[in-house]
C-alpha cells in the first residue's frame, strides 16, 4: 500500500523560510516521479512543482520560481520542498503526489496523494 506523508506546515511570517517533507512508502522510490500542489480556501488544487527520478527533469509554476525549490532524497525515499520568501498568496495545504508514469504539471498523471500539510503565511 503506497503511502505518502507530509510534514513542515506551519504558519510562518511573510518573507520566511519553510522546508516541507514528503515520506513515501509502499513504491519504488528511486523509479518515481514526485511532485508538489497546492489547494487554497474556495480554489482548485494547482501545480506547484515536480521532480523525475533521476532529477533531470525539475518543473515549477510561474508563480513559484526562484522562490521554492524541489528535491530528492532517493535513500530516504523521501521529497522536499524548499520554500523562501513566502507570501500571503502562499497560503495553502501542500500535498505530495506520486506516479510511475511521466513527470508533469497536471494532477490527473498522479496516481498517489498524501492527506496534505497547512502551510499559513501572515501579512
Amino acid at each position: 500500500q503506497v503511502q505518502l506523508v507530509e510534514s513542515g506546515g506551519k504558519l510562518v511570517e511573510a518573507g520566511g523560510s519553510l522546508r516541507l517533507s514528503c515520506a513515501a512508502s509502499g513504491l519504488t522510490f528511486s523509479r518515481s516521479h514526485m511532485a508538489w500542489f497546492r489547494q487554497a480556501p474556495g480554489k482548485d488544487r494547482e501545480f506547484v512543482a515536480s521532480i523525475n527520478w533521476s532529477v533531470d527533469r525539475i518543473y515549477y509554476a510561474d508563480s513559484v520560481k526562484g522562490r521554492l525549490t524541489i528535491s530528492r532524497d532517493n535513500a530516504k525515499n523521501t521529497v522536499y520542498l524548499q520554500m523562501n520568501s513566502l507570501k500571503p498568496e502562499d497560503t495553502a495545504v501542500y500535498y505530495c503526489a506520486a506516479t510511475y508514469s511521466i513527470v508533469s504539471y497536471l494532477r490527473g498523471e498522479y496516481e498517489h496523494w498524501g492527506q496534505g500539510t497547512q502551510v499559513t503565511v501572515s501579512s
